[in-house]
């Protein structure tokens, strides 16, 4: 089967595309021929693609974490899942991803595609939805008629947290560049600061909620306008290795979650809940979706590569 592994041997890290083994699922484990997977560019850099979760060297690591495709191969103990099962779902980060056309993933991290999306939406869901939801509500416990500022409104977060967000029936005001404005309110933000034009801590104060995707100087910005006891989450990668408590405190990162994709799922098939996709590229154009070489790209959402698909691909420039 064709797969994209990194050589990290290389300055910077490069992307390949091999053919190597197909795998096969062992007891838990189901084989997914992956249709379409979501690229994450900032993931080549992550402690988890160049070490294992015991702290050991990995080489040849497969990026792209969140997939759709279908079951091709059942291990033991898998019930509930049948061959020729649509699926979608996010692989634990220290795992092998999806660019290939064959991956492994497991029962408790994956969950019925809804019929209503293509592989490629289905693909720039998981993490971006996820890691919405676990932000706002297992976080920062969102609840309706509170005001929370998303900052980022346009990224592959960003659209689900807003939608989330008015969802749950809080108020949203967001940050995102001019050209988006008009984006972004159809999504359901109440208001949208460019934030190349305005300093939004200029614009807005008394937040319940202030829910980061940006980091550095912005989450710094951004401790004023909360109201006393508001809440601020993070899941910018510089406050990762933070020594400030507090921002330690705000910061998570996202975990696989079969029971919330599956909730993620419904909202989605019922049309409360819409994905997003900047651009589409083929599994040989993989690396250029990961070095930021794509051109067509409106900044909205979530690049997905289609692996086993080809109809609709951007170039890269």
């Amino acid at each position: 089967m064709k797969t994209v592994r990194l050589y990290d041997s290389e300055k910077p890290p490069v992307l390949v595309v091999e053919n190597v083994p197909q795998p096969q699922p062992r007891r838990g484990e189901l084989l997914i021929r992956v249709y379409a997977a979501g690229v994450t560019p900032t993931e080549l850099l992550w402690y988890p693609i160049t070490h294992n979760k015991y702290g050991e060297k990995r080489s040849r690591a497969v990026p792209g974490h969140e997939f759709s495709g279908v079951i091709a191969a059942l291990g033991e103990d898998t019930a509930g899942f049948e061959i020729g099962q649509e699926v979608y779902g996010m692989n634990d980060w220290f795992s092998d991803g999806a660019m290939a056309e064959y991956c492994i993933t497991q029962p408790a991290i994956v969950a019925p595609k809804p019929p209503r999306l293509t592989h490629v939406e289905a693909a720039s869901v998981p993490i971006g939805a996820l890691t919405a939801w676990q932000a706002l509500f297992d976080r920062a416990g969102l609840q309706a008629g509170e005001h929370i500022l998303v900052h980022g409104g346009a990224g592959a977060v960003g659209v689900f947290a807003i939608q989330l967000a008015r969802f749950r029936g809080a108020r949203v005001t967001t940050t995102a560049s001019a050209r988006n404005l008009e984006f972004i309110t159809g999504l359901g933000a109440e208001r949208v600061i460019d934030y190349r034009a305005a300093r939004f801590e200029e614009n807005v104060s008394g937040m319940d909620v202030v829910f980061d995707t940006v980091g550095g100087e912005t989450l710094q910005r951004s401790w004023g306008v909360l109201k006393p006891g508001g809440r601020m989450i993070t899941i910018a990668a510089d406050a990762e290795t933070t020594t400030n408590d507090r921002v330690k405190q705000a910061f998570f990162i996202v975990e696989p979650n079969h029971e919330q994709l599956a909730r993620i799922g419904d909202l989605l098939e019922a049309g409360d809940l819409h994905p997003v996709v900047d651009a589409v590229l083929p599994l040989s154009q993989a690396s250029a979706a990961f070095t930021g070489e794509v051109r067509q790209r409106q900044g909205r959402g979530k690049l997905v590569v289609a692996v086993a698909a080809q109809e609709g691909t951007v170039e890269k420039g």
